[in-house]
């Protein structure tokens, strides 16, 4: 079971609260990073090309999951893993 199924069913079973909460690692990085992730894992060695001229949207983006987190449930799958295997099993459908 993924980590967004697994928090699902985590929280029906644990959490009857009306609060927001939030799923993911609790951990940032910056678009630049994420592009350059992607890049590597799917082999694009072309340049990356940046519109400094534009804004580049909200600097930080993390999520706080303290509250998923002290409810006994952690992301396990980390990101790079993540992109990797949904790359890979969309590169395998067209195969």
């Amino acid at each position: 079971m993924d980590d967004l199924a697994e928090a699902c069913v985590h929280l029906m079973h644990d959490y009857d609260g009306t609060d927001w909460v939030n799923v993911g690692t609790g951990s940032d990085l910056s678009i630049r990073e994420l592009a350059e992730m992607i890049c590597s894992i799917v082999g694009y060695s072309g340049e990356l090309d940046w519109d400094t001229s534009k804004p580049d949207g909200t600097p930080r983006k993390l999520m706080n999951v303290s509250r998923i987190n002290s409810l006994g449930w952690k992301a396990k799958i980390g990101l790079r893993e993540g992109i990797e295997e949904v790359y890979r099993d969309v590169k395998d459908s067209f195969e």
